[in-house]
């Protein structure tokens, strides 16, 4: 028995079984994991190695160098960027897309890093692994308390952590903001050489009183007893009263008559934190791998509400970064999107197929989308922006199946046929091509799957929900369509007509295409290259802007500057933001909240954002705005205070990307070897941006060079005053950044202490010359001047390197008006005539969007032969025939005529989202052209003495099912269009006029060629 005859005499079963796929799949819907975008894998690691007081030359030498050969030596390896800075390697280690188990791979960088350890200078510190870096934490609490101090709210945002950390839905919190506690030592550079005492010597005092060792056990009898010495510090006044015995003498003093000793912060502080113009601590929260993100919403804001009610007024908790809400907002979205496209959909076919034929048509969306939805909770398909398009896509293509499967039992009813007979031969006429149809149009969208990039992974959902969906309205066409026909469709015996009205028409013009089809093939082929070269004209843009309600502000003074003077300039910018920007009793609309990370690049607050690592002359602000129609003037009033009031300052204003983070929209890379070289080149670069309109905030990554003091040692004065160069590199880090000691043990914390000269020597580089170099073994101090002279260089702030080669990276942000393709086709002619003049050894590469859209648009069309050749499998499957497979393919094209229209008339731009929605077309297109000609195949067959007829009349009956479903198609993207944001715009532009365009090329020019490749000849 076949499964549509079983489905109509076992209607009761069929009935439950419905029910029980509706009821699960409205479970699953509300258990399914929800977020705004799919994500994809961060595959970058970072290596991070502290080299205290190397400059950037050293770094790179004796420490960035030799990590460089050790990782470049791993096989998935893609490739390298690292930074050399004075004291700092940081590297990240970037793995090549195809790959997307990442463990197995940081283990092994682990081991690699481990081993090239011995191989680092003794000063340098042990290489920091972070595989971690691309822990998403879309939930930011900004931590605000009145009065209190940085000690006071860092025990309050760890009671905070501990509490977030016990939610559910809660992976990973991390706090942001947080000043390393010291203890100083802060002496008096006079007074100490007095003493004869040198660093060295206090610290060995200190560390032998300060002790945490075990004294051992004794036995008495049958008990063990363990001896605990005391001497450990337990308190700053007893570090105060520890006895310095001093050198050469009996005498001894107290810590306290030799320096000050003090608590506080470490200085300069590394980052700072701030909510709104507040002093604060953020604390930012992740979610846990397959959680949902509005249930951590509602879990964190009950924790809101707690802390609330157990903390003290003045406490307060900002939600700075709230995922949750957008994610909802967008889920519900494109929620009413999907329930709108239905109900357009389904006026659709109530109109044109009848009351009765359109109801049981209709009952196949809801019934496919909930059946779709409740697979996709077993493949792990979460709810998000990606996968709601997906069903809208899929739902003109869904209801294909039930309209040809629907008007198919209706034409047999109607010719006098029983309604189960009806239903059966239907189904059995139907069932191969369907799902060949079906197969075609999920084939089409193989290539996104299957793609190995970032933007790939981002979307390769489009594949599995619209396949999953498809194949689910299938199963549902040849079971609960036919029974819903045989028991509710009425239909008087009469034999359908296609000889009037519109049938009429269409037989007309159709017999004229057959009769002249030479000039119907040309002039379509006139039309179709017309149409490519209209589509040069349409702006191109890889991914639009998010339609998020806040944006970026990224600040950079020139390398070397001091954390507090970055401070000074975001609290200048704070200051204005609140007095011009915010809203207020006098301001509806503008800025609502906003969070500053001054020295570092916050959390990964969204998978698209890259956060910097650790820089005083860096800080990032996230501005939140009461809608996403302010933003453009927020950033235009941001860009015209900060270019008028810091000449020095870089910023860069951006609205939140779709897609992979690009650092600059337009970017070039110069690599090479000699640095001096490099920078000839770049400054030629710089010059040709500065001509290109609407390109602003042009830099490089490597940045001004910077001044260093060198400390040139005489070593035959050094050597006749006992004087070792250790002992200068020692004296001039005690005595300027502070020397640690030892640490103090206050519970769980440990609080390193800090040997440093008093602020006023410190401060004073005046005073340098006379700073006293101790002896470290004997306490004999001499002035600086005395072993040494200084002198002032300059050398370059950082050094960048992509695969072990210097490289420069000149970047620059776009006006609103301009696109970073439009710059692109200005500057690479012009490039790539420099480059012949160029020394051997140097090149450049394009980066910024070029790079990222010319990699995700190779991904695709190097797997587009893969779906190709299984359409073609299907095709030639399905008709048993070379040439009919061969028209099908040549209808693709077709679509780029009304793409190129749609484009056009709705002035958008083509993007990967448009290249998205033409392999869609195409999808839609085949599915036509299969239904097309498996009718001719039919009509031929009953008539084969008139293959012209044949022809005609199978176009006739398959005329209304084509329109039916174009109209469907088109009906359900016009809510996605209106809805759906600038991302979804192009895709359902390129859909719908694509679809209109071809539908009536698919009627018209697929007899034609038909006609042509099977010789069938015109005899009127």
């Amino acid at each position: 028995m076949n499964i549509t005859r079983a489905a109509i005499v076992n209607n009761r079963t069929s009935w439950t079984l419905l029910l029980v796929i509706t009821f699960f799949g409205l479970w699953a819907y509300q258990n399914m994991p929800k977020d705004y975008d799919p994500g994809f894998i961060i595959r970058t690691a970072q290596v991070i190695t502290y080299f205290p007081g190397a400059s950037p030359e050293r770094v790179e030498q004796l420490v960035t160098d030799k990590l460089e050969k050790v990782i470049q030596e791993i096989p998935e390896l893609d490739y390298v960027n690292s930074e050399s800075r004075t004291g700092v390697s940081i590297i990240s280690v970037n793995i090549k897309e195809s790959y997307k188990v990442m463990r197995p791979i940081w283990d092994n960088l682990r081991r690699k890093i481990e081993a090239a350890t011995s191989e680092l200078p003794a000063d340098a510190q042990s290489p920091i692994v972070n595989d971690e870096f691309g822990d998403v934490f879309g939930i930011v609490i900004g931590v605000t308390a009145e009065g209190y101090t940085y000690g006071e709210l860092e025990n309050l945002a760890e009671q905070i952590k501990d509490d977030l950390l016990r939610l559910d839905e809660a992976a990973k919190v991390d706090i942001f903001g947080i000043q390393e506690e010291r203890i100083f030592i802060e002496y008096n550079n006079s007074h100490l050489s007095e003493l004869g005492l040198s660093p060295s010597q206090l610290s060995e005092q200190l560390t032998s009183r300060n002790i945490v060792n075990p004294g051992g056990t004794i036995n008495i009898d049958d008990e063990q007893i363990a001896l605990e010495p005391t001497g450990n510090f337990e308190s700053v006044e007893e570090i105060k009263k520890t006895v310095i015995n001093l050198p050469g003498s009996d005498q001894v003093l107290y810590l306290e008559d030799i320096a000050q000793i003090s608590r506080g912060y470490v200085d300069p502080a590394k980052t700072k934190v701030s909510v709104s113009g507040e002093r604060a601590m953020s604390i930012a929260i992740s979610m846990r791998k397959g959680g949902n993100n509005i249930h951590l919403g509602e879990q964190v804001t009950q924790a809101i509400n707690e802390f609330y009610r157990i903390y003290p007024i003045g406490v307060d908790f900002h939600l700075v970064s709230y995922l949750p809400k957008e994610v909802e907002q967008k889920v519900d979205n494109f929620i009413s999107n999907l329930l709108q496209a239905i109900a357009v959909v389904t006026l659709v076919m109530l109109f044109f197929l009848g009351l009765r034929t359109g109801l049981i048509v209709a009952v196949l969306i809801p019934a496919s989308m909930i059946f779709a939805i409740l697979v996709m909770s077993f493949f792990d398909i979460g709810i998000d922006q990606i996968s709601l398009a997906a069903l809208i896509i899929a739902l003109g293509m869904l209801v294909d199946n039930g309209i040809v499967m629907s008007e198919s039992i209706m034409v047999d009813m109607e010719n006098g046929k029983k309604p189960i007979a009806a239903a059966v031969d239907s189904a059995n006429e139907l069932k191969v091509p369907l799902l060949t149809s079906s197969l075609t149009t999920a084939a089409a969208f193989l290539p996104i799957f299957l793609a190995e990039s970032t933007t790939g992974e981002y979307t390769a959902s489009l594949f599995k929900v619209v396949t999953i969906t498809l194949l689910c309205s299938w199963i549902l066409s040849m079971t609960i369509i036919p029974m819903l026909c045989v028991y509710f469709m009425k239909i008087k015996k009469q034999r359908q007509h296609f000889n009037q009205g519109i049938y009429r028409i269409y037989h007309q013009i159709l017999d004229k295409f057959l009769a002249y089809r030479g000039l119907t093939l040309s002039s379509t082929l006139v039309i179709l290259v017309i149409a490519m070269m209209g589509l040069n004209r349409v702006p191109k843009l890889f991914f639009p802007p998010s339609d998020r309600p806040y944006f970026k502000v990224e600040l950079e003074l020139p390398l070397g500057t001091h954390i507090d003077a970055m401070d000074g300039v975001v609290k200048e910018i704070e200051a204005f933001i609140e007095k011009e920007l915010a809203v207020g009793s006098s301001r509806n609309t503008g800025v609502t909240t906003w969070i500053s990370y001054t020295g570092s690049g916050g959390p990964r607050f969204l998978l698209t954002h890259n956060p910097k690592p650790f820089s005083a002359n860096y800080a990032l602000m996230i501005i939140n705005t009461s809608s996403f129609e302010v933003i453009d003037k927020m950033i235009s009033k941001l860009d015209q205070y900060t270019f008028n009031h810091f000449p020095d300052l870089l910023v860069k204003l951006r609205k939140i990307e779709n897609g992979a983070a690009i650092a600059n929209p337009v970017e070039v890379r110069v690599s090479g070897k000699d640095s001096r070289i490099l920078f000839e080149y770049v400054d030629l670069i710089k010059q040709q941006f500065t001509q290109i309109d609407g390109l602003k905030s042009i830099s490089d990554n490597w940045g001004l060079p910077i001044k260093k003091l060198k400390v040139k040692i005489n070593q035959a004065r050094a050597k006749r005053a006992g004087i070792s160069s250790k002992d200068i590199a020692i004296s001039l880090q005690t005595g300027l950044s502070g020397l640690e000691l030892t640490q103090y043990r206050e519970n769980d914390d440990v609080i390193p202490i800090m040997m440093r000269s008093t602020a006023a020597d410190r401060q004073d580089i005046g005073k340098l010359e006379a700073l006293a170099v101790y002896s470290q073994a004997t306490g004999i101090a001499v002035p600086l001047k005395q072993v040494a002279d200084i002198e002032m260089v300059w050398e370059a702030a950082n050094i960048m390197r992509r695969d072990r080669l210097k490289t420069v990276t000149v970047g620059a942000q776009l006006e609103n008006d301009v696109t970073a393709n439009e710059a692109f086709e200005q500057l690479l002619p012009w490039l790539k005539k420099q480059q012949s003049q160029w020394a051997p050894g140097y090149r450049f590469e394009l980066g910024g969007e070029a790079e990222s859209s010319g990699k995700a648009n190779r991904s695709i069309v190097e797997k587009l032969p893969v779906a190709v050749l299984i359409i073609v499998l299907l095709l030639v499957a399905q008709f048993n025939s070379i040439r009919q497979s061969i028209i099908v393919l040549v209808t693709i094209p077709l679509g780029l005529i009304g793409v190129t229209v749609g484009l056009l008339v709705g002035q958008s731009f083509f993007g990967f989202m448009t290249l998205l929605g033409i392999i869609s077309l195409a999808g839609i297109v085949i599915n036509n052209a299969i239904v097309l000609l498996e009718r001719i195949k039919i009509e031929r067959e009953a008539n084969p003495d008139n293959p012209i007829d044949a022809i005609i009349e199978a176009a006739k009956r398959r005329m209304r099912p084509i329109l039916l479903t174009t109209a469907t198609t088109v009906f359900g993207l016009v809510p996605l269009y209106l809805g759906g944001g600038e991302m979804w715009e192009p895709m359902a532009l390129s859909i719908i006029g694509g679809l209109l365009f071809s539908t009536l090329l698919t009627l018209g020019v697929v007899p034609v060629l038909y006609a042509l490749l099977f010789g069938v000849k015109h005899n009127r």
